[in-house]
């Protein structure tokens, strides 16, 4: 009789022991960047997240298209065993919409000065729908792909004030340079999945943003009945480079959200 109370003793502490580490293990932070940007972008988020004892992936986005740049943040999804908060900036933000769906391990999506389209709108579509925007002057001569399409770049004179408005000028002007080209054909691609309606989301973007109307993102936000939303006062679109502790702090509710 105690051999068999022993043995229930043992079994009920074996599985409360696994209740509270899989309650306690943290989940990993996966961010994904926009287009005329790269992963470096997140170092000062990253910086926080780690030492707050995060696991942190920034992975590279091709800027190719929307479903294939999808694809490549799935495929890394699907390697992770532990839950996943994914993090899109910008353009990344319809990368992670679609990357996250049906993927049951990603627990929650931040979008960081971002695009969260419904099935059948682009990024082009989404700036338009309300004033403010002002990328499109700003933009350099096409570059002409081998096979088709188009890249496109932010002049780099014209880069500071139009996307990195907040950021020391030195810096702005170092990202000008290193800047990652989108193609057209990514920003006027139609979305075809929302992962947005079935997983919960948080939100966070400047009052300044010049590349998508601060209106468009409230938009979406409220849309996607998101679950914390902040207005960073006087950030521009690259919030996450010249706010970084509210960007962290904003993804580390997301993670410890039940």
């Amino acid at each position: 009789m105690n051999k068999l109370v022993t043995g229930f003793a043992l079994t009920a502490l074996v599985s409360a022991s696994h209740s509270v580490f899989a309650e306690t293990v943290k989940p990993t932070i996966v961010l994904v960047h926009g287009a005329f940007a790269g992963s470096s972008s997140w170092n000062g988020v990253i910086k926080i997240l780690e030492k707050d004892g995060y696991t942190v992936i920034a992975a590279a986005n091709p800027l190719r298209s929307v479903k294939t740049d999808a694809q490549s943040i799935t495929n890394l999804l699907k390697g992770i065993k532990s839950p996943v908060v994914l993090v899109g900036h910008s353009y990344g933000g319809p990368v992670i919409s679609e990357a996250a769906y049906e993927q049951a391990n990603v627990k929650a999506l931040v979008y960081v000065a971002a695009f969260a389209p419904e099935a059948g709108e682009s990024a082009v579509a989404l700036t338009g729908k309300f004033p403010g925007a002002t990328l499109g002057p700003t933009l350099g001569t096409p570059v002409a792909l081998e096979g088709g399409g188009k890249d496109l770049y932010i002049q780099q004179d014209k880069f500071p004030e139009q996307f990195a408005a907040d950021v020391p000028i030195a810096e702005a002007r170092l990202m000008a340079a290193t800047q990652r080209p989108v193609t057209e054909q990514a920003l006027n691609e139609a979305a075809t999945d929302a992962a947005w309606k079935t997983i919960p989301s948080w939100w966070i973007f400047g009052d300044k943003d010049k590349n998508i109307p601060p209106q468009a993102m409230q938009f979406m936000a409220e849309r996607a009945q998101s679950k914390q939303t902040v207005v960073v006062k006087g950030a521009s679109h690259v919030v996450m480079v010249s706010n970084p502790k509210p960007v962290a702090q904003i993804i580390e509710a997301a993670a410890k959200a039940p």
